[in-house]
Order: structure tokens, then sequence, then C-alpha cells
């Protein structure tokens, strides 16, 4: 009786924490569990959140038997449809390009990663290098990124956007969901991303770090840790802007890119790097690269995209909050390619988030919002009363 008494408890806590999480009239629908208990699948206001834990065999395993429809279509799209295209633009055949990459970023990658990558492609059905070649895709974002705070938002807290540009029309988006990752001995965190992607490109970890990332050039320089799972790293280790920027510093990094870091301290930070050089910008900070950058707020942007960024920022300084930051960044801030959009405040741990349609882009889109706090305690609380009924 006492156990089905704690039983109940944690059900009407699960209840409580989606309540609190979707709003009044929403709901998160579970729709998959994990039969070794390593993560979940849910629904809520037309979107899909996996939550996985565990070590990377665990997480792997859980991703891939849960989504492995999602995850086949994505790999997919990504090596043989985008694959025979790059082929033809740059007259290398890509399977060779791919393997020349592999062996290049091998030494560098964490080896915990190629565990769990193996392990997501064997539950899902697809070969050990289509998985790993399907996460080392040579990434070519157009991309702009925001931060800001203080003066800049009409609270002072940090609103953190990131307009993520690149290849609508392969309908990339029919896979995307918000992942959430609780490894063993590490910060939990999560990624606006796309099923068997287990790097990122638009994050946010439980100690309020946020970080949005933008392509440049380079490519070619593989010697290092793919930007995408070094992303992931800095997930997991960093605690906050500096301890990030350190292990960017540290790297081995590769090709060009951009981010905009953020964190619940309200520090912020822009990055310029490449394999060889980096470049932190503080907030307010000028650079002759960008248009004038308002006080209390670090962007990045290219060409008349900055230009107009910029001039929006100014007219809405100090009145900055999420339905103004979600018109600041719509068209042609965002480009005719916009895969999706994130607002993060990594104060609260709330992301707000839109995906493109099938023939809309994201900006367009609805918003949705999840709170990473609370969907860790979802898994949790679930996976305690899941553990409490076997028990019985």
């Amino acid at each position: 009786m006492k156990r089905q008494y704690k039983v109940a408890v944690v059900l009407v806590l699960s209840i409580a924490a989606i309540a609190r999480w979707a709003g009044a009239d929403e709901r998160i629908e579970i729709v998959g569990k994990d039969p070794a208990g390593h993560g979940l699948v849910c629904r809520a206001q037309g979107k899909t959140i996996l939550i996985v834990a565990g070590s990377p065999e665990e997480m792997g395993a859980a991703q891939g038997s849960l989504l492995g429809e999602k995850v086949r279509f994505l790999m997919e799209r990504t090596i043989y449809l985008m694959g025979a295209a790059d082929s033809v633009n740059s007259g290398t055949w890509f399977m060779d390009r791919m393997k020349e990459i592999e062996q290049r970023v091998g030494p560098h990658v964490p080896e915990r990663f190629v565990r769990e990558c193996d392990a997501l492609s064997r539950a899902a059905g697809v070969s050990q290098r289509d998985g790993r070649y399907g996460n080392l895709f040579p990434e070519r974002f157009h991309c702009s990124g925001v931060a800001v705070r203080g003066t800049a938002t009409k609270d002072g807290r940090v609103l953190h956007a990131r307009v993520l540009d690149y290849i609508r029309d392969i309908n990339l988006q029919s896979s995307a969901l918000v992942q959430v990752f609780i490894p063993e001995g590490r910060n939990a965190w999560m990624s606006l991303g796309y099923a068997g992607f287990i790097g990122t490109v638009t994050c946010m970890n439980e100690k309020g770090l946020a970080i949005g990332e933008m392509g440049g050039r380079g490519e070619g320089d593989w010697d290092g840790v793919p930007m995408s799972l070094l992303l992931r790293d800095i997930m997991e280790r960093a605690s906050n802007v500096e301890e990030a920027l350190e292990i960017f510093r540290k790297g081995p990094r590769t090709c060009e890119y951009y981010y905009v870091i953020s964190d619940k301290s309200r520090n912020m930070a822009g990055v310029a790097s490449d394999a060889r050089q980096m470049t932190v910008l503080r907030p307010g900070e000028q650079n002759p690269l960008l248009p004038p950058v308002p006080e209390d707020t670090v962007l990045i942007s290219g060409g008349d995209r900055a230009k107009l960024l910029s001039q929006r920022l100014h007219e809405a300084h100090g009145q900055i909050d999420v339905p103004r930051m979600i018109e600041i960044i719509k068209r042609p801030v965002a480009m005719s390619s916009n895969l999706h959009n994130a607002i993060f405040s990594p104060e609260t741990l709330d992301m707000w988030f839109a995906d493109a349609g099938r023939r809309t882009v994201a900006c367009d889109e609805p918003y949705a919002r999840c709170n990473l706090a609370e969907l860790i305690a979802l898994y949790r609380e679930s996976h305690f009363s899941s553990a409490a009924l076997r028990r019985e």
C-alpha cells in the first residue's frame, strides 16, 4: 500500500511538471519508452521531444530504437541525397571525402561519442559507416546569432537568439526534435536537433550555458574535433561562458565557425575561430567586419542581414523581450533556407523554438516552448515511477 502511494505521488508530480511546461491547455504525451529504461519520446505542441540518459551506449541505443525510422530518413537525406549533390558540385566522390574526414578527425573525437554513435546506428538499423558519416557531414550553415542583456532587454535578463539557415528544401525538418541528453557524470543539456544527430549546433545545458553556431569557410581543416561534437563536449563539461571559451581555445578546432555564447550570470561573448586562431568579442564591442553593435549586445551575422539585424536591435533597444526578439529575427535576417530558430533564456532554462514547415521558413511558423529543468524532472520522475511499478 505504501509503495502504491509513493507511485501515485510521483505520477501527480509528473503531471504537475507537464502542466508547468506546456500551459493549462497543453500536455506532454509520452508516446514511446525505451524497453531498457534509458529513454522517452514525447509529443507536445506538435513537437517531438527525445530524452535519453545513461552511458554512451545506453543513450545511443535508446535514441536508435525509439527513433529508428527518422534516423534512417535523416541518414538517407544527408549521406545519399546531399552526398550525390556534393559529389557533382565538388568533383570529388563524397564517400572518399567522408572517409578522409573520418580518418583526420578520428584521433581528436572523444571516444564516448564514437561509442554512442555506433550504438545508435546498430539500434536504428543503420550501418556503422553511415551513422558516423551522417554525424560528420560537413556543416555549411549561413546563420545569424545575437545575445542581449541589461540595458538592451525589457527586464535586464539575457535573451539569446539563434537563426539556423540550411537547405530547408530537402525536408530535414521532418526529423526535427528537441533532444535532452542526461549523460552519466556530466552536465545534462538539450539540443534543438535532428534524429540520429548526436552533436549539436543549437544548445543549452542545465548550468544555464547556451551556444548557437554560425558557419564560415576554411573547409578542409579537418584535423581537430568536429564543430558539432566540440559544442556537445562544451555542453557536458562547461558551466559558464569563460569555461566554454577555455575549451574552445584548447580545441583542437577544425574549420571556420562563429559562435554566440551566453550564461545565466549574464555573461555573453561572440567567437570567431578557425583551426589556427580565435577572436573573442565582448558585449557592445565593435568590429570592422560587423555593423554597429548596440550596448549590452553580441551579434554575428553577414552582409545585409547583419546590417538589418543591427538596425532592428538599435530600434528595439531597452524593450527586447521574447515576442520582440521573434520579430527581430524574421526575414530577411533569417534567410529563405531558414530551418530552425531558437531563443534561450539561460537564467530560467526556457527555450522558445520554431522549425521550418514543408514549404515555410521557420521564422514564419508558430513557436513552442520547453524548459530544460522540467524535462529533466519529467524523465527522472517517469523513470522512478517505472522502477517502482516493476518492484510491485
